[in-house]
């Protein structure tokens, strides 16, 4: 509850709510006029006319009263029904109008020529210094229109009535220009004055005592003598924050793409000279592009012709692409099987290029394709220097749109993707038997995979499938010391370049298998996971869990999680008084204890001076005690 006493609210009122207002010259309202007014009646009984002090009544234009509302806070009203006063003394009305707390802007609707007076001539110069000042306003329309809105009648009576009221439209107007909270009071009864306009007046006096309370200087309660002060308890240090790498995944297909011909089972060949162009990985072809996945696989992977085009008859296929490849089996006179190099792969398949201009800028074409094929700009500018010829350039993007099946008419190459791929383009090959040449067996699990893609974003599994190891010869894989779940989020990972896991637990689980993978960007990952999910719990929560933070920190150290150790150090000192009190807090090193210890919150510094507080504030109490 807002305590309300010796507070005051200063009130100024501008204009007559009676037609026909004060006239230059004329004196200003009698007692009687000021009872019947809108705020006299608003205050009732207990208004009082005259202002606290006689200094008030230098301005004699101004009719003041007081009055108390809320129990015990002091109202003074100055009220002004002469808007010829601002011409007359505008210094004196600018000193009461920078005092006022709220501002009451009244008329009558049945003086139209009164209130086109107050817009036009007073309005303006008070608009700018009400903004200025901040101060609430409150514009009300007293009276009952002899016409009420709505086209006029055309009789000579209803006329006159209509252009003789001030419509609602223009009050409503006015009170927009200058800011202000728009009523309009039919009558000065008891059901308008006291429960409409006085609920809104009520509003904005409240919040007036609130802005005073917060401007009011509070009583330093230290300041009385011998009164012991509290100390001050520092916040606790900020967590140190846990570093990630930015993505390699484009970098690490381009990487497969240069280098990764060991893992090829895809041959270009110039349908003109029968040219080797280069090579490529079917899964990552027809994972990015449904051009590539229509003619490599077709509409049954098992049952491929022997000789097929992508798009026959009249050069299209059925709503596809014209024809720019076409494939043979077997066309570089190897059986399916073992490579030169001793190394399995699947069947190798030869695509023949028929497109000379994708003859000529095949390899860029394929760069963008294996980085995400996203970077359409990098792409039109890299074909646009080795082609040198503006048409030639739109025709082949043209092309290359009909890989990821875009329309041909599309022209926009910033916009023009089919999906959002980038670091997403190998979704649909994870977990997938697409194009998979390698099954791990995880717990009886199993796992399809592709070798091309897993020796792209693993280093440890690059020498795995390169080396004389018995992986790189077999199409099973079996992986112990790891669960499924884990193994198969470690692969997610490596595919979609993104790692959610459910639980500590298991970000701990996943952190380990990429530690042993030593895939750094996925082991920091998990530690930014970690340590989430451990913030996001509350004291009570903390106090009360299974989960024992001094043993995930016993892991990070064993499984060089550098940073999220580090981290943990931080997060056990910041709830010192929770983790001192479990058992396995005795399990931390002395040298992890000691730091333990410096960092703690609070220190026993505090706690030192909080004790002495303590019993410095029950000696003062048993000593008011005696003298009581």
């Amino acid at each position: 509850m807002v305590c309300f006493a010796y507070r005051s609210i200063h009130i100024v009122a501008l204009g007559s709510e009676c037609p026909g207002g004060v006239g230059p010259g004329e004196e200003p309202m009698s007692q009687g006029q000021l009872q019947g007014g809108l705020l006299w009646s608003y205050l009732g009984h207990g208004a009082v006319a005259g202002g606290p002090d006689e200094s008030s009544f230098s301005n004699p234009a101004f009719m003041e009263y007081t009055s108390r509302v809320f129990g015990d806070v002091t109202v003074v009203v100055q009220d002004c029904p002469s808007w010829d006063l601002l011409d007359s003394d505008w210094a004196s009305v600018r000193s009461v109008l920078e005092q006022a707390d709220i501002l009451v802007i009244k008329y009558s609707v049945n003086d139209k020529l009164a209130f086109q007076q107050v817009r036009n001539g007073y309005a303006p110069r008070l608009r700018p210094l009400l903004r200025h000042w901040g101060v609430p306003v409150i514009l009300v329309a007293v009276g009952a229109r002899l016409n009420d809105e709505g086209p006029p009648c055309t009789c000579p009576l209803c006329a006159s009535d209509w252009s003789s009221c001030v419509p609602h439209s223009e009050g409503l107007q006015l009170s927009r220009d200058l800011g202000a909270t728009y009523l309009e009071l039919p009558s000065l009864n008891h059901v308008f004055v006291g429960r409409y306009f006085g609920s809104v007046l009520e509003y904005f006096m409240i919040q007036c005592l609130k802005q005073k309370a917060k401007e009011r200087p509070e009583k330093k309660r230290g300041s009385k003598l011998n009164e012991p002060r509290p100390p001050h308890l520092e916040q606790p240090a900020r967590l140190p924050p846990i570093r990630v790498e930015e993505s390699s995944f484009s970098q690490d297909l381009q990487w497969l793409l240069e280098r990764g011909i060991q893992f090829a089972d895809v041959a270009f060949y110039s349908g003109d000279s029968g040219k080797e162009l280069g090579w490529g990985h079917a899964a990552v072809l027809c994972a990015v592009s449904p051009y590539f996945r229509q003619l490599l696989l077709g509409p049954k992977a098992r049952d491929r012709p022997v000789s097929r085009c992508a798009c026959r008859g009249d050069g299209r296929g059925e709503g596809g692409p014209p024809s720019l490849l076409s494939t043979w089996d077997g066309g570089l006179g190897m059986e399916d099987g073992s490579r030169p190099d001793g190394h399995l792969t699947g069947r190798l398949s030869r695509l023949v290029v028929k497109d000379p201009l994708l003859c000529l800028c095949l390899w860029e074409t394929l760069m963008f394709l294996y980085r995400g094929a996203w970077e359409w700009e990098d792409l039109q500018e890299a074909v646009g220097e080795k082609l040198k010829n503006t048409l030639a350039v739109a025709q082949l993007m043209e092309r290359i749109r009909s890989f990821l099946g875009r329309d041909k008419g599309t022209r926009d190459t910033t916009n023009a993707r089919a999906v959002q791929l980038g670091p997403q383009s190998l979704v649909n090959l994870f977990n997938s038997p697409l194009y998979s040449d390698v099954i791990f067996m995880v717990q009886g699990n199993v796992l399809p995979a592709h070798r091309a893609v897993l020796v792209a974003r693993c280093d440890v599994m690059a020498a795995m499938f390169s080396g004389k190891y018995a992986e790189a010869r077999s199409r099973v894989v079996p992986i112990h010391g790891v669960s499924s779940d884990t193994f198969l989020s470690f692969l997610e990972y490596l595919y979609t370049d993104t790692c959610c896991p459910a639980s500590v637990l298991q970000a701990m689980a996943v952190l380990v298998c990429a530690e042993m993978y030593q895939v750094k960007r996925l082991q920091h990952l998990c530690e930014v996971c970690v340590c989430a999910y451990l913030q996001s719990m509350p004291s009570r929560e903390l106090a009360s869990t299974g989960i024992s933070v001094i043993r995930l920190l016993r892991r990070a150290k064993c499984h060089n999680a550098e940073q999220l150790y580090v981290w943990l150090l931080h997060f056990i000192a910041n709830n010192y008084l929770i983790f001192s009190h479990k058992p396995d807090f005795l399990e931390l090193s002395e040298e992890e204890r000691e730091q333990v210890e410096r960092l703690r919150w609070p220190s026993r510094g505090y706690l030192q001076e909080l004790s002495e507080y303590q019993q410095r504030r029950r000696k003062l109490k048993k000593s008011r005690c005696l003298v009581m």
